[in-house]
């Protein structure tokens, strides 16, 4: 069955098109910002600030040497799926001094994407137990920088010890097709939360 179908919630019962929630989410420059830039298919909003050097003792830089912006609000894109389901994208803020703003960004999600970068695990650890906690679906994508998988997707899940009906995948956060790959997979993976295939993560 397409996106659409006739399934409530996404499809509206007069057939036009829907549009659904998605929140982006994970550690300090993971590459939140540039998923959303790979696959929207607008100009994306972004929020990015130059970093100075008074935030060099607030943000740790470790395994991110070559960066020098960072999102300040919300990264903000869209992506039409199919013929009657439009995504709008939400990437948070990476920082923890910025976790004050996450309970807005995700009213009305109906799902989040958990970034991951193997290099700086924990630092997914937050985003994790926050949609847990909410009850909100949601899956993990391990970034894999310079197209390079590092480890296991099993042992992702041990580590991060998220159940087994949690989605982990592959992706490459400067790939559209990757990208729209993951928006796919969790809406497949909604709806089927929603139809009660699957049973909440916890």
């Amino acid at each position: 069955m397409g996106f659409g179908g006739s399934d409530e919630g996404y499809r509206r019962p007069s057939g036009r098109v829907t549009s659904s929630k998605i929140v982006i989410a994970g550690g300090f420059g993971v590459g939140k910002t540039t998923l959303v830039g790979s696959v929207s298919e607008i100009t994306p909003l972004t929020t990015e600030a130059i970093m100075t050097s008074a935030s060099a003792s607030v943000d740790d830089l470790a395994g991110v040497p070559g960066k020098s912006t960072t999102t300040v609000a919300m990264d903000f894109g869209r992506i039409t799926i199919d013929q009657d389901l439009i995504l709008y994208l939400f990437g948070t803020p990476g920082q923890t001094r910025f976790w004050f703003m996450w309970d807005e960004l995700v009213r009305g999600a109906i799902g989040a994407i958990v970034l991951v970068d193997t290099r700086r695990l924990a630092d997914c650890f937050a985003a994790v137990d926050f949609f847990e906690h909410r009850g909100l679906p949601y899956l993990v994508a391990v970034n894999c920088f310079d197209g390079v998988q590092l480890h296991q997707l099993e042992d992702v899940r041990e580590a991060l010890a998220v159940g087994a009906q949690v989605p982990v995948i592959p992706c490459d956060a400067r790939s559209r097709e990757s990208t729209k790959q993951v928006l796919i997979t969790l809406v497949e993976y909604v709806l089927k939360m929603r139809r009660g295939a699957v049973a909440p993560s916890r």
